[in-house]
């Protein structure tokens, strides 16, 4: 469990990465956990036992690439001397870490916790066995806030939440955001009573029509292109600022768009 502080993602104390890897079609210049997941993977000359990390049984043609880990995976040369230990085995391929399902047990104080923001958690590759995992640890912990992100809206409405957890959606621009109405189940039976917040990064484009969907969130995030750095148009990042404000979303801007935009809410019961 990485200890996050107000530098890296500003709104979180903790992020929690039971699962890792994603099979979404986003471009990889812009996906953070892509290049982190890349940048600690086994690389030339450090090898791993095969059994470390296995393969799991495909319930369907969406899990073929799918890894469990029941131990942390430590890497050796070629002599089988141990070199370092790695978060990320399989690189960015979607993989269970089940030992750090008791992460979350071990933090005592009442903490703000991101849960697989190196991932989806509700990716439809993602066995339902493996987010029922997940949410058995979350429940066994209830002095914590969860916050879950996700890009598959439609699988994740599937589930019931309760009030100390927050469903994430995450959008980048206007053609993501017209996703947020057409077909929707969002608010069917179970998930409208969830709290629900929508993360808008990295923000790529106008999204001029938020507003006709903001009713069903309670809390609206803005985060710019980061290595490369792309900031957007000032223009965009207004314009979401005033139709929130003109809705009575309470609208957080993270670093480094927050010293030209300085706002920072928080949602009431999330401080």
């Amino acid at each position: 469990m990485n200890k996050q502080g107000k530098g890296k993602i500003e709104y979180l104390d903790y992020t929690w990465n039971p699962i890792t890897g994603c099979k979404h079609s986003c471009k990889e210049i812009y996906c953070y956990a892509a290049k982190i997941a890349h940048r600690f993977e086994p690389h030339e000359f450090e090898l791993m036992d095969i059994s470390d990390c296995k393969p799991i049984m495909p319930i369907s043609k969406n899990n073929l690439g799918c890894y469990e880990c029941d131990n942390r995976v430590i890497l050796t040369n070629f002599k089988g001397e141990k070199i370092r230990t790695t978060p990320y085995p399989m690189g960015f391929k979607p993989t269970f870490h089940r030992y750090r399902l008791d992460e979350p047990a071990n933090i005592k104080k009442p903490s703000i916790i991101g849960v697989v923001y190196m991932g989806d958690l509700f990716g439809d590759w993602v066995p339902d066995e493996w987010i029922e995992e997940v949410f058995k640890a979350c429940e066994a912990e209830p002095q914590h806030t969860y916050m879950f992100l996700t890009k598959n809206y439609l699988k994740a409405s599937n589930f019931r939440y309760p009030d100390n957890w927050w469903i994430g959606r995450t959008i980048t621009n206007k053609e993501d955001s017209g996703k947020l109405c057409n077909g929707d189940p969002w608010n069917k039976d179970g998930i409208h009573r969830a709290n629900q917040f929508l993360s808008i990064e990295p923000l790529l484009g106008d999204v001029e029509y938020l507003k006709y969907y903001l009713y069903s969130f309670k809390w609206v995030i803005i985060g710019q292109q980061t290595n490369p750095n792309k900031p957007p148009k000032p223009e965009w990042v207004q314009s979401i600022i005033d139709q929130c404000k003109a809705s009575g979303v309470p609208v957080f801007v993270k670093k480094p768009l927050y010293q030209q935009f300085p706002i920072q809410e928080w949602p009431e019961g999330l401080t």
